[in-house]
């Protein structure tokens, strides 16, 4: 199984980093981990909503040329699927069941995501009702991923 994270902007926190290599590391009995960063657009406090349109589209056109063909597409969205850690698990699951060996879970800038690239999503997936920095949701998500796995191979880990 393959998972690929592709994320715009860099991973700055150190604290953020060292969470992310412990949880790539625990992900590497599971499956092929791969991150994926693309350098975000400048985007001032002061844009017009027609040009965070295009800064959003720009990033997005940047995500897609790292997406692989056939990779089932998950894309961090507020709005999206709101799942327990089981339900989650069972939404991976559910992928590689069906004979996707590859997911590639999207988190977009600061702005969000192109409304395109979020059609063009296999799943929409929110990581809470609250915000969180798109640095923060990298290791959220990978923690999650991680519990899944746990969950789907019936071992303890999850409470």
């Amino acid at each position: 199984m393959k998972i690929s994270i592709v994320a715009v902007g860099k991973m700055k926190e150190k604290y953020l980093k060292e969470g992310i290599a412990e949880y790539s590391k625990r992900l590497s009995r599971f499956c092929d981990l791969q991150i994926v960063e693309v350098d975000d657009e400048q985007a001032p406090d002061n844009l017009s909503p027609a040009q965070e349109l295009q800064v959003k589209k720009r990033e997005a056109e940047k995500i897609l040329k790292k997406v692989k063909e056939g990779s089932v597409l998950v894309v961090l969205d507020v709005k999206g699927d709101k799942p327990e850690s089981e339900g989650f698990a069972e939404k991976m699951k559910s992928f590689f069941v069906s004979g996707n060996s590859h997911i590639t879970f999207v988190i977009g800038g600061s702005l969000g995501v192109d409304s395109e690239l979020l059609r063009s999503a296999n799943y929409r997936l929110s990581l809470s009702n609250m915000t969180f920095p798109h640095q923060l949701a990298r290791l959220v998500l990978l923690e999650q991923v991680y519990r899944a796995f746990k969950i789907i191979n019936g071992e303890t880990y999850h409470k």
